[in-house]
């Protein structure tokens, strides 16, 4: 079997592992959602981005990036933890599956699981609530997508050899991404009279680079242009978690 028949065919078998496990996949696509439809309930009446488009126009992308990560970075780190714990890591490596096969798999998967989410946040962002896309540029937008994906699958890999076990997995995780999600105009869009200090920590992490790219290729914002350098920040992650995933990465549970 050549290579890519060997991943494609991995890819499958994660992906009836992940529609397998009802719960796994429920909360998957449906925590997103759910955020969309609770913030829209909230601030939908309310501006953004000092009253240059509403909210509901601001939380369809921004949540969309937040639906990307959670599928990417959070899953991955997440799934790859337990299985390294439980040992069946170890067990496949034992396999004439190539190792290299098998974590392409499962990043496969989760990038699939994020383009159905992203579909998702569309239909309803724009259908439902009517999210204003006016003088959107597809290209950029789909550009980012891809690339946050694959700067959030190298992340979560990389968050990996640093979690201890796989009861700490939920706490670790939630901890390195959720206080970045509040600062980097994700779950709220920042005011103009947010600290310089706090703008300048959140422009070092991908989040807010992943959020501004689909947001500003979602929607023409007068003063707001789409950045190719959000882009190039989240190449720089991505080979970044790249190197310390191929370095630190253990097949083995931490003793």
């Amino acid at each position: 079997m050549n290579d890519l028949a060997m991943v494609l065919r991995q890819t499958r078998y994660e992906q009836k592992t992940f529609w397998r496990n009802p719960a796994s996949a429920f909360f998957t696509l449906v925590f997103p959602v759910m955020f969309l439809v609770i913030f829209n309930l909230v601030f939908g009446n309310d501006t953004a981005k000092g009253n240059l488009m509403s909210s509901s126009t601001f939380f369809v992308p921004a949540l969309t990036a937040f639906a990307v990560i959670s599928a990417t970075f959070t899953n991955l780190a997440m799934n790859v933890t337990v299985a390294r714990d439980q040992g069946r890591l170890k067990r496949v490596r034992g396999t004439p599956l190539p190792t290299w096969a098998y974590l392409a798999g499962k990043i496969l998967n989760s990038i699939v699981v994020a383009a159905l989410l992203v579909v998702i946040m569309l239909v309803i962002g724009i259908g439902i609530y009517g999210a204003d896309t006016g003088g959107a540029h597809w290209g950029d937008f789909v550009a980012t997508l891809v690339v946050g994906a694959v700067c959030f699958c190298a992340l979560g890999m990389a968050l990996v050899p640093f979690i201890p076990n796989e009861d700490a997995a939920p706490a670790v995780v939630n901890f390195t991404i959720l206080p970045l999600l509040f600062i980097s105009d994700v779950f709220i869009p920042l005011p103009p009279s947010t600290p310089a200090w706090l703008t300048t920590l959140a422009g070092i992490f991908p989040p807010v680079h992943f959020a501004h790219g689909l947001l500003y290729s979602f929607v023409d914002i007068p003063g707001y242009p789409f950045d190719p350098f959000d882009l190039v920040v989240l190449g720089i992650w991505a080979v970044v978690g790249m190197v310390v995933a191929l370095r630190r990465f253990s097949w083995e549970p931490r003793r």
